[in-house]
């Protein structure tokens, strides 16, 4: 099975900057939709971006995160990158990576998701 290991979190002050890095397992990677996810306390896990199987393929995104963060992939290195600029306290959360295979398409729902990353978590302070 597919493995996602995540890592690039911690903790910043508001209009910082970070970068996520997600780390595949297996010799599949290449055709592979990836996205990123995020849950709050007490929320419930939304949709952050993704990214078709493609090197430099289509993107998608979530209205809140529009022209602050950039989805991006290598697929050599079986690595999916999230950058987050201009963070904010909202941004607050453990972000998920995630993976399907027969990745044409940019999944917006959880369900569509095969494999999941344990998460890495985000704190943004005021």
């Amino acid at each position: 099975q597919v493995q996602l290991v995540e890592s690039g979190g911690g903790l910043v002050q508001a209009a910082a900057s970070l970068r996520l890095s997600c780390v595949a397992s297996g010799r599949a990677f290449s055709t592979y939709a990836m996205g990123w996810f995020r849950q709050a306390p007490g929320k419930e896990r939304e949709f952050v971006a993704a990214i078709n199987f493609y090197s430099g393929g289509s993107t998608s995104y979530a209205d809140s995160v529009k022209g602050r963060f950039t989805i991006s992939r290598d697929n050599p290195k079986n690595t999916v990158y999230l950058q987050m600029n201009s963070l904010k306290p909202e941004d607050t959360a453990i972000y998920y990576c995630a993976a399907r295979s027969a990745g044409y398409y940019t999944p917006h729902t959880a369900g569509e998701y095969t494999y999941w990353g344990r998460g890495t978590q985000v704190t943004v302070s005021s």
